[in-house]
């Protein structure tokens, strides 16, 4: 039995997390920042709050009349006690022998194009784990984006106002960009359990510290575009995010409506239509929060039964990287026009070209693990490489194409001018010759 190792890091991140927005929001009321006290409080206890009701709403606590656990996820101590019991499932089992186990089908990656189907026995206990697995990977998702990404961006937009970076903050912000990438990566092997269940899947260390690396050089570099670009322009930053949210919010409603598929229903028995809508409105607000920040490996599917689209879209992936690259590039042009005098000291073109090769290097990362790294690789009908030559090569078509529609635009506008060139260049010849002949003529 696996030891559950992910449950006990998500803990440790969310308690030191919490612990320190606490202890930063206090300093700021020591220091009379009754804003920046009152976001920091903001940004840590609503993201508290949807993990809870994560965490109750996987373990299905509500149907099964425990209410000490409810108790105590109201106090916000249910990762707590969840990773608790994880660990006490866990050494319990090491001793105790299950009388009852459940048998369960998997296949095996393919080998020369044959794939083994192999059964493997799943006790009690080792269902228990991975009920808790799957809930704590969601919280940490949840946490992630909805609290510590905000968080860390209030911080940096904090320490640029002031000219100042304190020990606490900087701790703080150290936290909450750990959280961020651990939640990501998460995510990522979280959409690849759920793409492709029906295989035994193992990641190798390599794939962790190719997605650590792709995760972590594309949110620090996301999260900097962001606030510099608000220090100079703080309302058209509002502006920016808001498109950005609203538009991958409503993009899954979008694809939904267009496919004319029915209502989900298979979500939750016990869940009315309006308490489906209300859980299908909080995926999407996920989800919208996950792509501000990063691509989101699990895409929303809301005509899925699980809610997840099953299919590798190589070039949705593209377009959102290249449109993002441009974004970023755009943000940082508008800062560095419209930097203030506090920037005097800071070298804007070496920071300009910094955070684009940052982003670029976790592009870079992100197609190693594609190329060479994913668990399911084999499985592959067409690799991330090619999407992206097909993409240039479009792009290089539509220049192209562009291209020769000035030209010819041109060459219609010259066509007048050199027409007359030639009537007038045809002129000055005849007259040649006639002059020509009529020296001829005289001489004989």
């Amino acid at each position: 039995m696996k030891f559950p190792g992910s449950v006990l890091i998500s803990l440790v991140l969310f308690m030191s997390e919490t612990a320190a927005a606490l202890c930063l929001s206090a300093a700021y009321r020591h220091a009379g920042d009754r804003m920046w006290q009152t976001l920091t409080l903001l940004f840590a206890l609503v993201p508290c709050a949807l993990v809870q009701l994560s965490l109750v709403f996987i373990h299905r606590d509500v149907s099964r009349d425990r209410p000490l656990v409810l108790l105590l996820h109201l106090l916000q101590l249910g990762p707590l006690v969840r990773c608790v019991e994880a660990l006490y499932i866990y050494f319990r089992a090491e001793r105790v022998e299950e009388p009852y186990v459940s048998i369960t089908k998997k296949r095996q990656m393919p080998k020369d194009g044959y794939s083994e189907e192999i059964e493997k026995e799943v006790g009690q206990a080792e269902g228990k784990l991975r009920t808790h697995r799957s809930a704590f990977s969601r919280a940490s998702v949840i946490q992630a984006f909805l609290g510590s990404a905000p968080q860390l961006t209030l911080q940096l937009y904090i320490c640029v106002l002031q000219q100042e970076v304190t020990v606490a903050r900087s701790i703080f912000m150290v936290l909450s960009l750990l959280s961020i990438v651990y939640g990501a990566l998460r995510c990522n092997i979280l959409a690849i359990k759920i793409k492709y269940d029906d295989y035994d899947i193992r990641v190798k260390p390599a794939a962790y510290l190719c997605i650590f690396m792709w995760r972590s050089f594309e949110i620090a570099t996301r999260v900097t575009v962001l606030v510099l670009f608000g220090s100079v322009l703080r309302i058209w930053v509002f502006l920016i995010v808001l498109l950005n949210f609203l538009g991958f919010f409503f993009y899954p409603w979008i694809i939904f409506w267009f496919s004319k598929s029915p209502f989900p229903e298979n979500i939750e028995k016990e869940l009315s239509r309006v308490g489906t809508t209300i859980v299908l409105c909080l995926l999407t607000f996920l989800y919208a929060g996950i792509n501000m920040f990063c691509w989101s490996a699990a895409q929303v599917e809301l005509s899925d039964p699980d809610l997840i689209s099953k299919s590798q879209n190589w070039y949705q992936m593209t377009v959102y990287y290249i449109v993002r690259l441009m974004e970023n590039a755009f943000l940082l042009l508008m800062w560095y026009i419209y930097r203030t005098d506090f920037y005097l000291y800071v070298c804007a073109p070496m920071l300009f070209l910094q955070l684009l090769i940052g982003y670029c290097m976790g592009i870079f990362f992100m197609l190693v693990f594609y190329q060479f790294c994913h668990p399911c690789k084999k499985l592959f009908s067409s690799s991330i490489t090619e999407a992206l030559l097909s993409c240039f090569k479009i792009l290089y078509f539509i220049c192209q194409h562009h291209k020769s529609t000035l030209l010819k635009g041109k060459v219609a506008v010259k066509s007048p001018e050199n027409t007359d060139e030639a009537q007038g260049s045809s002129k000055t010849i005849d007259s040649q010759n006639r002059s020509f002949h009529q020296s001829v003529s005289s001489n004989a």
